[in-house]
């Protein structure tokens, strides 16, 4: 069984506060493959302020870092393709084939959109012309929770991560604890690819406790 019960906070794979346990059922055998922490108020708490501390430094990352960080991310996800496949076909009851062609393409091609998008988005520009002086000036908002559901769990948790990492933004993610292993993987391709410190966290639970206080949290936005 694989045991999935540490939380990647602040860089670091770290024994979570609270010690409740889930085990994850295949829902097409009915086994238990795997096992998580659903996680506490005060785990959600080390999580933010990990993502609030490296925000900073963060947002201010030069554009062609943020893409340079993204493109190991897509290389990265690409070498553990098979190992989102049979996570997703395990946690969501998915065939195979399916999880292999369209669960995990889907997290690849958002990864890749990010980075299309990035290259050319313009974070400052005129308001009207260059002669008035007045700048439209997007920055990068601050800590996002994203908070995804069970179904294509690759699509969605790419589809909130990277857009957030590629705008300079700061994550903390709570994926579903009825799926969470492909997310498990997707901390492991990110730590791999290089992430700095802060910049993504991940935090297992259920929703009334981990989803909850993520969603009221004072210094995070929920997406």
């Amino acid at each position: 069984m694989l045991d999935a019960t540490k939380f990647y906070v602040d860089g670091s794979w770290i024994a979570p506060i609270s010690d409740a346990l889930r085990d994850v059922q295949n829902p097409s055998t009915e086994e238990v493959f795997a096992q998580i922490t659903l996680g506490s108020a005060i785990d959600v708490d080390l999580a933010v302020a990990a993502a609030r501390a490296a925000f900073p430094v963060w947002s201010k990352t030069p554009k062609a870092d943020r893409i340079a960080l993204l493109g190991r991310v897509v290389s990265a996800y690409e070498a553990r393709s098979e190992d989102l496949a049979q996570a997703i076909s395990c946690e969501m009851g998915a065939p195979i084939a399916i999880a292999r062609t369209d669960q995990v393409s889907a997290g690849l091609r958002h990864l890749k959109a990010a980075i299309e998008v990035l290259r050319d988005f313009r974070f400052e520009e005129p308001l009207a012309n260059e002669t008035c002086g007045h700048r439209i000036l997007r920055e990068p908002i601050g800590v996002c929770a994203l908070i995804t559901p069970w179904n294509w769990p690759m699509n969605q948790v790419a589809l909130k991560v990277a857009p957030a990492l590629a705008a300079g933004c700061t994550v903390v993610l709570k994926p579903s604890e009825v799926a969470p292993v492909s997310a498990y993987i997707f901390a492991e391709i990110l730590e791999e690819a290089g992430i700095p410190a802060g910049v993504f966290n991940i935090v297992n639970g259920d929703g009334p406790v981990v989803g909850a206080d993520l969603s009221r949290h004072p210094v995070s936005v929920v997406v």
